[in-house]
C-alpha cells in the first residue's frame, strides 16, 4: 500500500532529499497552498508587499551543510511566490529578490 509521505515525519535527512524531489517536479505558477500541501510548513519564511505584487519566500531544507542542530538558510532551496503563485525557485531567484527588495 503506496501512502503520501507526511515531510514532518520524516527525519531530517529522510526530509532534504523528499523536499529535493518533490521540487523538481514543482511547475511555475503552482499556487502557495499546493506547495504547502506537498513539502509542510517552510522552515523559514520571509514576506514584502511591493508594487508588483505580494512577494514570499518560503525555504524547505534540501541538504546539509553544519551539524548543529539548526536549519539555515544556506541549508534550504527558496521558493518565491508573488500573489501566491511559484514564480521561481533556486538561490540565484532569491538574489534576485533580495536585489528587488533593495530596489523598492
Amino acid at each position: 500500500m503506496l501512502y503520501q509521505a507526511d515531510p514532518a515525519d520524516l527525519q531530517w535527512q529522510e526530509r532534504e532529499t523528499y523536499n529535493a524531489r518533490q521540487i523538481g517536479q514543482f511547475d511555475l505558477g503552482m499556487s502557495k497552498d499546493s506547495v504547502i500541501r506537498v513539502l509542510g510548513s517552510p522552515d523559514i519564511t520571509e514576506a514584502k508587499a511591493s508594487s508588483e505584487g505580494d512577494m514570499q519566500v518560503l525555504f524547505y531544507r534540501t541538504h546539509h551543510v553544519t551539524s548543529d542542530g539548526i536549519t539555515t538558510k544556506d541549508e534550504c532551496t527558496p521558493l518565491v511566490f508573488r500573489d501566491n503563485k511559484l514564480i521561481a525557485w533556486g538561490n540565484d531567484s532569491y538574489r534576485d529578490y533580495q536585489n528587488y527588495q533593495r530596489r523598492e
